[in-house]
């Protein structure tokens, strides 16, 4: 005989007039709503403190509100604050510690370079992208010892100002294509580059010697010359790079690769 399996009958009362699976859905949603709430103010917060913090440094205040208003539009980007001048500068980069300086080179009581130098040796970890009209090549071995980060030109498009923005907060280098694009072809016309090229060998050599800490009567044995020659040398190095100290040349021959700072 086939046997038959019945259903258990089940009271109409102790249906739920809401099936269990919509409660639990209904909670699923209000937990996953909740959870990606918690999570984009996670996101967003992290967001925030990953923001490059910028200082505008420029004499002219249309100039600074229109850089504003061009970077306004990246939420990687934050001003922080505005200066007019070199000292203005110098006092708000304490006072706001940016991550990145964005600052002319022309302005009264201190221009731009005078703040890079100060700011690599008193806040190295402030960065300052140079941002100027000048497309000058000289002003690109004058900037590199200066301590900055980057040079760009005012008339670059935003695209290219973010990015150098965001090279120079890495840790990296940035200058305009047609500056640098420049200063390659002026080094490379000039045979060797650096105003060093104005040197003559022997030149070169005595310049060396006194980056080294040489006196003209060590110079003058060791490369077997009179002691007067030397002297003449080193006017002509010093009237040649336009340096009138030691301190200064030897600074030259570091920077151009003359000699170590390791020795």
């Amino acid at each position: 005989m086939k046997t038959l399996q019945l259903t258990p009958a089940v009271h109409p009362a102790a249906v739920p007039a809401v099936p269990p699976q919509a409660v639990t859905g209904l909670a699923g949603h209000i937990e996953t709503a909740l959870a990606c709430s918690r999570a984009g103010q996670t996101t967003h917060e992290a967001k925030m403190k990953r923001r490059i913090k910028l200082l505008l440094v420029d004499d002219h205040p249309v100039v600074r509100k229109g850089i504003s208003s061009c970077l306004a539009r990246h939420e990687q980007l934050q001003v922080v604050g505005e200066a007019s001048d070199g000292q203005e500068a110098m006092l708000k980069a304490r006072e706001l510690m940016p991550d990145i300086v964005l600052m002319d080179i022309d302005m009264p009581r201190m221009n731009g370079l005078a703040v890079a130098e100060w700011l690599h040796k008193e806040i190295p970890k402030i960065k300052v992208l140079i941002l100027s009209m000048h497309s000058n090549t000289e002003y690109v071995m004058r900037i590199i010892q200066s301590g900055a980060s980057g040079y760009i030109l005012k008339e670059a498009p935003t695209e290219e100002l973010v990015r150098a923005i965001e090279t120079v907060n890495n840790g990296e280098a940035f200058f305009s294509p047609e500056v640098a694009r420049a200063a390659l072809n002026k080094y490379v016309r000039s045979g060797g580059g650096s105003a060093s090229g104005q040197l003559t060998r022997r030149e070169q050599e005595v310049l060396v010697q006194i980056a080294e800490g040489l006196s003209n009567k060590e110079i003058a044995g060791k490369l077997g010359v009179g002691v007067r020659t030397v002297e003449t040398h080193r006017e002509r190095i010093m009237r040649k790079l336009n340096i009138h100290s030691v301190a200064g040349l030897t600074k030259f021959a570091i920077t151009h690769g003359m000699i170590s700072l390791h020795g």
